[in-house]
């Protein structure tokens, strides 16, 4: 059961019911501008959504990115957007709450049934590139605080957007930036999800780039080189067998498994009558939320120098491309936790769990920061069912009403 009284419960849904075709049109206008990430050329699709938000009545705070540090995060342009709203005037502020969402997507690829940039509704549900993750989450963020404000509840606190442009990308120029630049220090933070669970931790993502490099010969005379991609099978072969031993190695969160590893990228070689001088490769290790990331990279690195040890010629470098910590509970979490869980159980009739997610986003940055964070919002039980980084990606628009409703609860309740 929740706390928030059934008078106000239902205020805040009406008010998402008036504005609920609004928020549609809201939600198909950011699905409209693309935002692929790669390239990463962000910062148009923010001047729209900073319009969008505008007229809605919100003050849009805009927060270029330094376009150096951009480029070193391999994206072209990104503008953070902040929105604040404070409820109550005395003496004791109250919580400040932020709800973060990206705006960047990976590229839509082929397969669609439709445009990945129409916004097409075909029975109720909308498809297209970010229409489930995250820019619904645009929507339902934007749209719960204005039922909060149209609700005239005394409510105490301050509610945050934190509309960020980085998250296919790590996320250290979004959420990490805005805290890390102190344009915000949240007690809170929820940040984008679906809305059948509450997800309170995720895996953690170390991916290693291999280069592996020798010495180029006639093929006829492979005896005057050193083959790099001998060498390199050599280290592949120490990193397959090492995924049995990985697999014994069991996480206690609902929801995520065991660690994993592939390796996704590999290229080399000059020609095929040539030996080849250099093979360089891409690994991705995901971590569970009990493993310390300095052991996972020194073992991977350690068991790549020993795969590699006494083949003469051969020099092996490695150089680490991305590390995402683990996302775990902290502090006052699991209360959040259970706050939204209450509220979206009675606003969609089901039970809705606490879980983990086996994937990274950007809701580690927060949690690392040391603020109590959990992950919700707006689709359907998980990445699969949405399409996410697939053709048809889609979104129950039932399931965006009803997020937006818990959503407005649950910031009800903790700001009461």
């Amino acid at each position: 059961m929740t706390d928030l009284s059934p008078s106000l419960a239902a205020t805040l849904d009406e008010a998402v019911n008036a504005r609920f075709d609004e928020e549609v049109r809201f939600l198909a206008e950011l699905v409209k501008v693309p935002s692929d990430n790669p390239e990463g050329d962000c910062a148009p699709h923010a001047v729209r959504a900073a319009e969008l938000l505008e007229a809605m009545g919100f003050t849009v705070e805009r927060h270029p990115v330094p376009a150096e540090l951009v480029r070193a995060n391999g994206m072209i342009s990104a503008t953070n957007l902040v929105i604040r709203h404070r409820f109550g005037d005395g003496p004791t502020p109250g919580p400040t709450v932020a709800l973060n969402a990206h705006g960047d997507v990976v590229p839509p690829g082929e397969g669609w049934s439709s445009d990945p940039y129409g916004a097409e509704i075909r029975d109720g549900v909308m498809y297209g590139r970010g229409v489930a993750v995250s820019k619904s989450d645009f929507a339902s963020y934007a749209f719960a605080l204005r039922a909060l404000i149209a609700s005239q509840a005394p409510l105490k606190g301050t509610v945050e957007l934190h509309l960020t442009y980085d998250e296919e990308a790590g996320g250290e120029i979004g959420p990490k930036w805005l805290l890390e630049q102190g344009i915000s220090k949240p007690d809170y933070a929820v940040s984008a999800s679906f809305a059948y669970s509450v997800v309170t931790g995720h895996n953690g993502c170390l991916h290693l780039e291999v280069q592996v490099d020798g010495k180029s010969a006639h093929a006829a005379r492979p005896d005057t080189g050193h083959d790099a991609l001998e060498a390199a099978t050599g280290i592949l072969t120490a990193l397959y067998a090492h995924r049995p031993e990985l697999a014994t190695r069991r996480s206690s969160v609902t929801g995520i498994t065991h660690p994993s590893l592939t390796v996704g990228l590999i290229q080399g070689g000059i020609n095929t009558n040539v030996v080849p001088d250099r093979v360089t490769f891409r690994l991705d290790r995901r971590m569970i939320p009990e493993e310390n990331p300095a052991e996972v990279e020194a073992e991977l690195r350690g068991l790549i120098e020993k795969a590699a040890a006494g083949r003469e010629g051969i020099r092996v470098s490695i150089r680490r491309i991305l590390l995402a910590r683990p996302f775990r509970s902290v502090g006052d979490a699991p209360r959040l936790a259970a706050l939204f869980a209450g509220h979206a159980q009675e606003v969609l009739g089901v039970p809705v769990g606490q879980t983990g997610i086996p994937l990274y986003t950007d809701a580690r940055h927060y949690s690392e920061a040391g603020i109590p964070t959990i992950l919700y919002g707006a689709g359907p039980r998980d990445l699969l069912e949405a399409n996410g980084h697939r053709a048809d990606e889609k979104l129950v628009l039932e399931d965006l009403r009803k997020a937006t409703q818990v959503v407005a609860r649950s910031l009800a309740e903790l700001l009461g």
